[in-house]
């Protein structure tokens, strides 16, 4: 009776042998593991992504920011500078800043007036941490929610979370756009990101109607700044405006307009920015040598030196990495039949910036995000698409 039992307890054994087998195979092992598709049979293996190798020489030259010296100078200057207790009574200007400084109703400030000499402490303080946070930092990325996600969600009455936004659109001004009805496409994502205040009315069938925020380059802030009230809204005055800093003077701008919005005008940290100019300039260093042939000590005179600088959308889109689950590209590109921007009668590029290294950059960021240089290998990329 008891010799009966043998076989049934073999089989049992055997079963769940096997069992234990499959287990282990279907974990992680070595780097490579197995997805067993629940409507499918088949086993698919994913690889992990190959190790990049960079090139040092061109990694040496990105990180190398030619205009440093004079940056650096211009704020020195700027701080050494003692405007309240200058003898003269006039309205704020440096040989960089023609836009009289003025109040939030639109008054201008005299420099030995109580109300200048408070914007000065705070335009001093706040030009001096910047300055001392600027340094390359590739982990700037994984704190880009804090830095700007926290307190636009407060803005918004929401409770601050760790979470990224589900999708977000980054609204190019390519004249492309005009060739598209991507309107209703955009407004479906839950972040719609548009760039230097590019109007949106009589184009919402091409470009949509929705903006969550606002991106722009300090010449915009210090353009609005001329205005009454430092009116910078197009959007609205609830929209969430983030401006980078193309000129030290520009934190004047700041400090005299930001009294003036009711939604967030925030500043980039300058760690990003230094991670942006890197991978740009990587990119551009990298497109001269192959289409030139030429040196890289002629790379400078050829994108006009120490004023090289990524574009307002390139900043945007990284911005876009690093807050958002999914991102969508729009209107970045170029046709010959197309305007420069589809909002203004603009015709030529500015020679500053290098819009087909950035175009680079773009498809590695869709094909092989591996290949984009000095972000942090604890980054993780999301998935990105491009509409043309």
């Amino acid at each position: 009776m008891k010799r009966s039992f043998r076989p049934l307890i073999s089989i049992l054994m055997l079963v769940a042998l096997t069992a234990t087998l499959s287990c282990r195979i279907a974990s992680p092992r070595r780097g490579v593991f197995t997805v067993s598709a629940e409507l499918e049979s088949t086993t698919v293996l994913i690889q992990p992504p190959q190790i990049q190798v960079f090139n040092s020489t061109l990694l040496k030259f990105a990180s190398i920011d030619i205009g440093e010296a004079k940056s650096k100078l211009e704020i020195k200057q700027l701080l050494e500078r003692d405007f309240p207790n200058q003898g003269r009574q006039r309205n704020f200007a440096t040989s960089r800043h023609d836009a009289k400084s003025k109040n939030s109703n639109g008054l201008p400030v005299l420099l030995r007036s109580p109300k200048f000499y408070r914007y000065w402490l705070d335009f001093r303080r706040n030009l001096q941490l910047w300055a001392r946070k600027k340094t390359f930092q590739p982990d700037i990325m994984m704190d880009l929610v804090s830095l700007v996600k926290t307190p636009i969600d407060r803005h918004n009455g929401l409770m601050s979370s760790a979470r990224k936004y589900k999708s977000c659109a980054v609204v190019g001004n390519s004249g492309i756009l005009l060739n598209r009805d991507y309107g209703e496409l955009i407004d479906g994502h839950e972040i719609v990101i548009r760039l230097n205040n590019a109007r949106t009315e009589k184009f919402e069938e091409q470009v949509g109607s929705k903006t969550s925020i606002s991106f722009v380059n300090s010449n915009i802030l210090h353009l609005c700044a001329r205005r009454e009230g430092c009116f910078c809204h197009p959007y609205g005055r609830n929209v969430p405006m983030i401006m980078y800093i193309c000129q030290p003077v520009h934190f004047m701008d700041y400090t005299v307009c930001n009294s003036s919005h009711k939604a967030p005008l925030l500043i980039t940290d300058p760690r990003f920015d230094v991670l942006c100019a890197r991978i740009v300039k990587y990119y551009s260093a990298k497109r001269f040598l192959e289409e030139t042939r030429k040196a890289l000590g002629e790379w400078a005179s050829t994108h006009d030196g120490s004023m090289f600088h990524y574009s307002s959308g390139m900043q945007a889109v990284m911005l876009a990495l690093g807050i958002c689950d999914k991102v969508s590209i729009f209107g970045f590109g170029k046709s010959t039949s197309a305007k420069h921007h589809y909002h203004t009668n603009q015709k030529s590029e500015l020679r500053l910036h290098d819009y087909e290294a950035e175009y680079a950059f773009y498809h590695d960021l869709v094909k092989n995000p591996q290949a984009i240089p000095f972000i942090s290998d604890r980054f993780r990329f999301p998935p990105v698409v491009i509409y043309l």
